[in-house]
């Protein structure tokens, strides 16, 4: 079923927030995955009659999926909350859509949505951003100044690109001189510049591709980052683009990662995959410190370890060594090291990697009790995407409520993430996992192989899903 027929569906119940999880299985009763999806998940309606008696000033700070998703449940989940939100973004990005949008599938306009659909009247809108946060005080103040008090505070920021930390390279380059990246966004505005610039991107390096044979790099930092799958998925991608046409180029994907996936399975069929195409080499352990773009040169440092004798003793030990690689490219995608925004940087409530300091299962922050995460900013061992925010959800507004009746957080968050790494057009490694290893939603399936049927699910299924279910707490 297409995007337009579901969405359609979708828009007499749960647009409205009046669709029981019950009731979307039966809905998406033509799409056996979607509602093995939505069967497998935890409930996400609560009723009037569940709904709790408690009180506190609750502020949630963030405009993204994470701070829509906590929105939404605990509206849900208080009989008469006192909510807050400060978020400069009128416009609410889809995300996930950029992939779609970069590979040519989708336009930008697909990916945006009013943010007034989900942060309704009843809920107080402060329309800026966060300036400094004070956690001794129970304040943050915003961008332009004004001081806001809470009981209890969300931290939902998500976290920022930081191109600047490439050296040579600004955001303007983007798009120029055979440099891309999907990731640049302005999510403030709700575009997708990065997204759109790939599609073009594609096409110059298709019609380079008909006259010789392009060297094309693909980058990935070894900081966390937002989707960790992407840089392989817009590798894969592009050169599926050009074999449909005949075409090939020398692709080369430089990690600051030591391997494909770390699940076995799927990067032992990550290496399968790139021997399908004409020439994709992997450097491991390499992270780009910087580009000339005129010159079309990529730095390198490779990162490695190798066993030297001790000059002083004579015995065998392990040495650290970091070395300059310089490398000519025609074209290339970079993805940039990823933070948190400076004024959470700036803050207390962030751990020595400078990520949001809370426990990776309650999702509370370890040192300020009435302090709670959601999404890419937390900083926990796995889970930069929109799959864990979601599953963040019910676990934050079951211990947020937990904690405002002074009882002991029962939920525990099991480190779940996806990561719906795109072999091909038309073909999806569904990549589930949690803390402890794979965690399938079909398991009676090989989690590792590519499959269509992942496909047209992303493609066609989670969009609405995500719009209608996952924004409105109820899935």
């Amino acid at each position: 079923m297409k995007n337009d027929n579901l969405i359609e569906l979708f828009k007499t119940g749960a647009a409205k927030g009046q669709m029981s999880r019950r009731e979307a299985i039966k809905l998406l009763g033509i799409s056996p995955i979607a509602a093995s999806v939505l069967a497998s998940a935890g409930s996400g309606s609560i009723t009037e009659a569940e709904a709790a008696d408690v009180k506190g000033k609750i502020l949630i700070v963030g405009g993204g999926s994470g701070a829509i998703m906590a929105l939404a449940r605990l509206k849900r989940a208080i009989s008469d909350p006192d909510i807050t939100v400060i978020a400069p973004n009128e416009i609410h990005l889809y995300q996930p859509g950029q992939i779609f949008v970069a590979a040519g599938l989708m336009k930008q306009a697909d990916l945006q949505k009013p943010n007034s659909d989900y942060i309704t009247k009843e809920v107080k809108w402060i329309k800026d951003e966060v300036g400094g946060f004070d956690a001794d005080n129970n304040t943050v103040t915003t961008r332009g100044g004004k001081k806001v008090p809470y009981d209890y505070l969300i931290v939902a920021t998500g976290v920022v690109n930081r191109f600047d930390k490439i050296q040579g390279l600004k955001e303007e380059d983007i798009g120029t001189n055979g440099i891309t990246s999907v990731y640049l966004s302005d999510l403030e505005h709700g575009t997708a510049r990065g997204a759109t610039a790939t599609w073009d991107w594609y096409n110059e390096l298709k019609s380079a591709a008909k006259t010789k044979r392009p060297t094309v790099l693909y980058t990935q930092p070894d900081t966390p980052i937002k989707c960790g799958g992407a840089p392989q998925k817009m590798l894969y991608l592009s050169a599926d683009y050009l074999k449909r046409d005949g075409l090939g180029a020398d692709y080369y994907f430089y990690t600051g990662l030591k391997k494909l996936f770390h699940l076995p399975k799927v990067d032992e069929e990550l290496t399968k995959v790139q021997k399908r195409y004409d020439k994709i080499e992997t450097k491991f352990s390499h992270f780009l410190r910087s580009i000339d773009v005129k010159a079309k040169k990529a730095t390198f440092i490779h990162a490695y370890e190798k066993e030297v004798i001790d000059p002083d003793f004579g015995d065998k030990m392990m040495q650290s060594f970091a070395d300059e690689v310089v490398v000519k490219y025609d074209f290339i995608h970079v993805v940039p090291p990823m933070t948190p925004p400076d004024a959470l940087l700036k803050s207390k409530l962030v751990n020595g990697d400078g990520w949001l300091d809370v426990d990776k299962h309650t999702l509370q922050h370890n040192r300020y009790k009435n302090v709670f995460g959601i999404g890419d900013v937390c900083g926990i061992p796995m889970g930069k995407t929109g799959g864990s925010a979601r599953h963040h959800g019910p676990i934050l507004t079951a211990n947020l409520i937990f904690a405002m009746q002074k009882k002991e957080l029962k939920e525990k968050f099991d480190g779940y993430t996806v990561c719906p790494l795109k072999t091909q057009y038309g073909k999806i490694i569904m990549a589930e996992f949690n803390y402890y290893g794979s965690k399938p939603t079909l398991p009676f399936l090989d989690y590792e192989k590519p499959r269509w049927m992942w496909w047209e699910f992303d493609r066609y299924m989670l969009e609405p899903m995500y719009w209608h279910l996952m924004l409105t707490g109820l899935f």
